[in-house]
């Protein structure tokens, strides 16, 4: 019946929030007030880290969609205190139709008494509002400076909305008071809109750009954790394109803004992208926009800033072999821009000179440590698809050798098992793993790699061979996890061993380790016939351990 009357269920509400947000919105029914039930829509205030007012639209048979001011809301997420408005709304279905009634009639009773007024009446009913509300006062201000062409008064009213003094009361905007600084921005982007429609383009150029400027100035004094300031000046930064588009500026002058303001390092707040200013800059100004990015690349070779800047141009114009000049100026060693090189000239169809920097990228970084996964994967891949099996094996051991990883040794294993030398390959891979556990105690994961390997493999054997001396606590562990079956002695003393150590450490990560190796400890008990001997560990292991009431509680979970 309540889906019927209000056009959604709880099956939705969990489709939309996903499982971890339905629960999580269970938790806030109580902090939900101030439910207004519109026409199509339901509104609330839900009380939670902050004060979120949250909105959902409904019915018209397309289900549900909400909207909330917290930052998981914000990103379009259907977030949990929506879920907790959804619930609030299905709890009070057969109410709904009443308060949609209700709101209609009040609308309609508003509508009617607002027309029966007299102009003096609704004057002073205006001056009423703006006496107490600041934001309107701001805004209508603005409008009758605009109506009546006051230039001046409508430059004063924008930059005193994004002067950011009034909010900062010890000289930096605080997280509370950000979202209000982040209204008066956007009423700024929307004022700057309203001049351009108003056929006042040229002027909401200049007053963009100097709001750019000042909110470039302030923003790294804002608390903006929620970005609620950043989308605000995006705004601004969209106001001006569109003033831009209408104005027409002169191309080489708002080149020379534009490439000034990407590159001014106190301007963190707006992402200016040149190219959404392309058909305003035409071909003369998107070559001056280049020539101004190639000189400031010139002086700070290294800028990141210039560099993405001319990289976006290059690739607006499509010039490929200037793109892989600009990368080659700064190669990696990790051989991530080798990698970069490749896909570009990969895209560009010159798949044969990709492979070639691709190959370089290989050579030039082979003695690093450490080098770019994705570019090693991009060259066996290549030599797999031309039938160059074998070179794959030869890059896989090459860099086995270097890095000596279980994800290095996994992957020399998958492309020597392609061309059937598995068994040699393997060989040689142990022996030099073996050579690093004689020569240091400890790997890359803690243990010796070679442990890893040998479990990867399955080769418990091996491993039990291998591990007395060399093997971590989780090598251990995942060595009894492996063979409690099959070698359950072995396996329960190792299992005992790490549940004395298991049992210092308080927490419920903890607990629950402790109950797994416990779990452990019975399956050993079981293989070898011997439960009761696990009854009688386990009553005095409750017994040594009966303050600790979660662990108590975690152990009855499992069944322990």
């Amino acid at each position: 019946m309540a889906r019927k009357v209000v056009g959604f269920g709880e099956d939705d509400l969990r489709a939309l929030a996903g499982a971890r947000s339905f629960e999580r919105g269970l938790g806030y029914l109580d902090a939900v007030s101030g439910l207004e039930v519109g026409e199509g829509s339901v509104t609330a205030v839900v009380h939670g880290t902050d004060v979120y007012e949250v909105e959902l639209t409904l019915g018209g048979g397309q289900g549900i969609s909400g909207w909330c001011g917290c930052p998981y809301g914000q990103e379009g997420n259907f977030c949990k205190h929506c879920v907790a408005v959804g619930l609030t709304v299905l709890r009070r279905a057969k109410t709904i139709p009443h308060q949609r009634a209700a709101a209609r009639a009040r609308s309609s009773a508003l509508e009617a008494w607002l027309s029966a007024l007299s102009r003096d009446e609704l004057l002073a009913l205006v001056r009423e509002q703006i006496a107490e509300d600041r934001e309107l006062r701001r805004r209508l201000e603005l409008r009758a400076a605009a109506a009546r062409s006051d230039l001046g008064t409508v430059r004063d009213r924008i930059i005193a909305l994004i002067d950011p003094r009034p909010f900062a009361r010890y000289g930096y905007i605080e997280y509370a008071d950000a979202s209000g600084y982040a209204r008066q921005v956007a009423e700024a982007a929307s004022a700057l809109r309203a001049l351009t429609a108003d056929g006042r383009a040229a002027q909401a150029v200049g007053l963009a750009e100097e709001a750019i400027r000042v909110l470039g100035e302030a923003y790294g004094e804002i608390d903006d954790s929620e970005g609620v300031v950043g989308e605000a000046a995006a705004a601004v930064a969209e106001a001006h394109v569109e003033a831009c588009g209408v104005a027409r500026p002169d191309p080489d002058q708002l080149a020379e803004w534009l490439v000034g303001t990407v590159l001014d390092d106190s301007n963190d707040v707006t992402d200016l992208d040149p190219l959404d200013y392309a058909d305003v800059l035409g071909p003369r100004g998107l070559a001056r926009t280049r020539q101004l990015a190639a000189e400031a690349l010139r002086r700070r070779p290294s800028g990141w800033a210039e560099r993405y800047l001319m990289e976006r141009l290059i690739k607006a114009a499509g010039d490929v072999d200037a793109l892989v000049a600009l990368h080659a100026q700064d190669l990696d060693p990790s051989g991530a821009t080798h990698l970069r090189i490749a896909e570009e000239l990969e895209s560009a169809g010159r798949a044969d000179e990709a492979l070639g920097w691709a190959e370089r990228g290989l050579q030039e970084c082979a003695a690093e440590t450490y080098i770019d996964g994705r570019l090693v994967d991009y060259v066996c891949v290549r030599y797999a698809q031309t039938g160059r099996a074998a070179d794959a094996v030869a890059v896989r051991r090459d860099r086995f050798r270097v890095e000596r990883s279980l994800a290095a040794y996994r992957q020399l294993r998958s492309a020597a098992g392609a061309v059937d030398c598995w068994e040699a390959e393997r060989a040689a891979a142990l022996a030099a793993l073996e050579e690093d556990a004689r020569r240091e105690r400890g790997g890359r994961y803690g243990g010796p790699v070679l442990i890893d390997a040998l479990l990867d493999d399955g080769d418990l054997d091996a491993a039990w061979r291998e591990a007395p001396g060399r093997a971590d606590d989780r090598q251990w562990e995942q060595l009894a996890d492996l063979s409690r079956e099959t070698r359950p002695a072995e396996a329960l003393g190792v299992y005992l061993r790490l549940v004395e150590r298991a049992k210092e450490p308080t927490g419920d990560h903890a607990y629950e380790h402790l109950a797994r190796l416990l779990q452990g400890v019975r399956d050993c008990h079981r293989a070898l016939g011997t439960e009761e001997v696990f009854g009688g560990y386990l009553a005095g292991l409750r017994t040594e351990l009966k303050r600790r009431r979660k662990l108590m509680s975690i152990l009855d979970r499992h069944g322990l």
